[in-house]
């Protein structure tokens, strides 16, 4: 594990990767620095990390988009699947690479409050509190990335699927209040998600009966479930739109709140992702 996490590292720094994501961030976290602390006079760190959120809509993809599609598409993944190691192991190794590249400007970035303390006060634990939830938020984001680039052997597709979930997180909670709050419609996005839920196992397993089951199944116990009391389903949608807007987490951090249920979801999507992306490359391996 070791080794192919040193073998992942060097390479994100072998190429230009690591060096304009990590310059990309802290360009844009310098920019906003100026605006709203030094322009702006405002003492609070966390304003400015809040604001920058949206360049992981950007920058993740570029860092995910090979993690996986890269070694499917020269048979690379061959070699490491003949290695005396677990697929976790070689999955984690992957992640933690990439991980630590975005730590790298985050690191950088927590030295930022302690330079504006010369200038006046500042607010140090909400600033510390949300550079935390911003390394864990692009840490989930990551793990999204990494599993999207596992579904296929294009780097290009992997990047432009990865930059449309990832705006469609961000536009999640403004969604939501789009959405009806009628069991119907609620009852309809459930298909809809079994659908999708599908099709991801499909791409996973490549097996239509396994394919059309699972999404017949889920569908056929929406469907009694609803039959049953439809009242459960009323507002379901638009909940679960807001549940999962990670992006909108961040905010609740700048107004000097510690949100743990925030950090819980950000760690739960991290081991979700984590695990698929080890369920999609188990899958490929036996294929």
């Amino acid at each position: 594990m070791k080794a192919i996490y040193k073998r992942e590292l060097k390479s994100y720094f072998n190429g230009m990767t690591g060096p304009i994501f990590i310059a990309f961030v802290l360009l844009m976290i310098g920019i906003y620095m100026v605006v709203y602390n030094f322009n702006g006079l405002y003492p609070n760190f966390e304003y400015v990390l809040s604001a920058v959120s949206f360049i992981y809509m950007l920058g993740v993809p570029v860092l995910t988009m090979r993690s996986v599609a890269e070694e499917k598409h020269s048979k690379t993944d061959q070699l490491l699947y003949s290695l005396p190691m677990s697929v976790t192991d070689i999955v984690m190794a992957k992640y933690f690479a990439m991980i630590t590249v975005l730590f790298i400007p985050c690191a950088v970035a927590s030295f930022y409050p302690l330079i504006l303390c010369s200038f006046g006060k500042v607010h140090l634990l909400p600033a510390y509190a949300t550079l935390l939830a911003f390394f864990l938020l692009g840490a989930a984001l990551i793990a999204i990335g990494m599993f999207i680039s596992s579904l296929t052997e294009s780097q290009v597709i992997a990047a432009v699927i990865s930059i449309g979930v990832l705006v469609l997180i961000n536009f999640m909670s403004g969604l939501s209040t789009l959405v009806s709050d009628s069991a119907s419609v609620s009852l309809t996005g459930v298909i809809i998600a079994a659908i999708v839920i599908a099709l991801v196992i499909h791409t996973m397993i490549k097996n239509t009966v396994v394919t059309v089951s699972a999404a017949a199944v889920i569908s056929a116990g929406a469907i009694i479930v609803y039959i049953i009391d439809s009242s459960l389903f009323e507002g379901l949608v638009p909940n679960i739109l807001s549940a999962f807007a990670l992006f909108d987490r961040l905010t609740i951090f700048t107004n000097g709140m510690f949100d743990l249920t925030a950090v819980v979801l950000y760690v739960s999507v991290i081991a979700l992702f984590v695990y698929f992306t080890v369920q999609s490359m188990e899958k490929k391996r036996w294929n």
